[in-house]
């Protein structure tokens, strides 16, 4: 397999960019700085709020963001195009992730779909939206459980070896899962559900770890939303003059040289308030007081 390997020096001069937080190498092809940016949250309605979201994904870019995370069930598609319009031709550098897996069934419906035909019909349908020939980073949006893994995984080894895809990642697995899709494929990521108060995937970020493996963490702020958050957190904050956010990207950026946290927002300011959240560092007892407050509750048994 081959290695990722990491860095957590700063670049001189990146002050508030997510260069500060040091960089990673996904699949040991594409170096990216560690915090990115998740699209998920972008209007793709028309005007006005399209004109913002397009401003967002481009300040994103300005800023030093390498790596922006989308699928094609975020406006089944709509994101995508989105993308496309707001940073088409893309510059160097930049690593668009998509996700594919999921199928539309209904104004409201969804449903699980990683049958190889499948899933090779979503990657072309993200090609064209995208405008690109290949995605450097593909990653199967969910396991489908009416289909084998070695046959989802297989179908996108298969179009890896065509050109379409540079690097197969996983999203919400388990250990297991991860292991079985180890044994079809090269894994280069995995994107869970995770952050300072949910860690149930503690044992998959510990795998990725030790494989070298990208550990893309979605929810990452969601306690900073919360009215009754712990009072060590806002006590944190507070030590350091920075928002609960920013507090819970950088414990994440200190978690793991592996973790490439995909905040996500619509809004320039809050953009602005993530991406200064690369500067922070954090004490080792400031470190504690957050672990004692969230103990890690890893199950990892399904």
């Amino acid at each position: 397999m081959t290695s990722s390997t990491s860095s957590t020096s700063s670049t001189p001069g990146t002050a508030g960019a997510p260069g500060a937080a040091g960089t990673f190498s996904i699949g040991g092809e594409h170096r990216v700085n560690r915090l990115g940016f998740g699209a998920m949250r972008l209007p793709t309605e028309p005007a006005p709020d399209r004109e913002a979201a397009l401003a967002v994904a481009r300040r994103a870019v300005e800023r030093g963001v390498t790596l922006i995370d989308t699928a094609h069930l975020y406006g089944w598609g709509a994101n995508e195009e989105l993308l496309a319009e707001a940073l088409y031709p893309y510059p160097d550098g930049l690593l668009i992730t998509t996700k594919v897996g999921i199928l539309r069934t209904g104004p409201e419906g969804w449903a699980y779909d990683a049958r190889p035909e499948s899933l090779r019909e979503q990657v072309e349908q993200g090609l064209r939206r995208l405008r690109i020939e290949r995605v450097g980073l593909l990653q199967l949006h969910r396991i489908d459980p009416k289909v084998p893994i070695a046959e989802q995984v297989g179908a996108l080894r298969e179009l890896q070896e065509e050109g379409k895809i540079g690097h197969i990642g996983l999203s919400e697995v388990t250990t297991a899962q991860l292991a079985e899709a180890r044994r079809t494929a090269e894994i280069a990521s995995v994107q869970n559900r995770y952050n300072l108060f949910d860690r149930e995937h503690e044992q998959v970020l510990e795998a990725c770890e030790a494989a070298g493996i990208a550990f893309l963490p979605w929810r990452p702020v969601a306690a900073a939303a919360e009215p009754d958050r712990p009072s060590a957190l806002t006590a944190v904050a507070t030590d350091l003059g920075a928002t609960a956010a920013q507090v819970l990207l950088a414990w994440l950026l200190a978690r793991s040289p592996v973790v490439l946290p995909i905040p996500g927002t619509a809004s320039l300011a809050h953009l602005e308030e993530n991406l200064a959240a690369a500067d922070l560092r954090l004490t080792a007892s400031q470190r504690a007081l957050l672990d004692r407050t969230a103990t890690p509750t890893p199950t990892d048994h399904h």
